[in-house]
């Protein structure tokens, strides 16, 4: 992994092998940041892809491997109650299942670069966003401090 701040926003080239969730935390960790938004785009090889079941009050997980084009990245990082940093990331990746295009999406894991990912993190100026758990819903929501 390799980045570069340029203006506000940091530009962030990640490897095969490397866990994107966990680099975009590396860099805020390193650089400060305790809220951002960021996207991105690339070639990975293991995607853990997550739905919430409101029924069941969880996530259930599926598992993609193979040649997945990250055909888009979106998330947050925020600040914890706890005072650290974490992420909420949705993506979506294309890949071929036999000869058929296929597409899956939802809620990330975890995401591992097959050839290489390009992500732009845009770091919240002037505030810090955090996060607050609704007990209703059994997830979390900004929380605007």
């Amino acid at each position: 992994m390799d980045y570069r701040k340029i203006g506000d926003t940091y530009y962030i080239r990640m490897d095969r092998g490397d866990e994107i969730i966990r680099g975009i935390l590396d860099v805020c960790g390193r650089e400060g940041v305790l809220s951002a938004v960021f996207n991105g785009i690339g070639g990975c090889s293991e995607a853990r892809i997550q739905t919430f079941s409101p029924e069941a009050g969880r996530f259930e997980t599926r598992t993609l491997r193979g040649m997945l084009e990250l055909v888009s990245l979106t998330g947050n990082v925020f600040s914890g109650e706890d005072g650290g940093i974490d992420q909420h990331t949705h993506a979506a990746f294309a890949y071929k299942d036999g000869e058929e295009h296929r597409v899956a999406a939802g809620h990330i894991k975890s995401i591992t670069v097959l050839y290489t990912a390009e992500i732009e993190l845009r770091p919240v100026v002037g505030g810090v966003i955090g996060r607050r758990f609704d007990p209703e819903t059994g997830t979390g929501f900004w929380d605007f401090r």
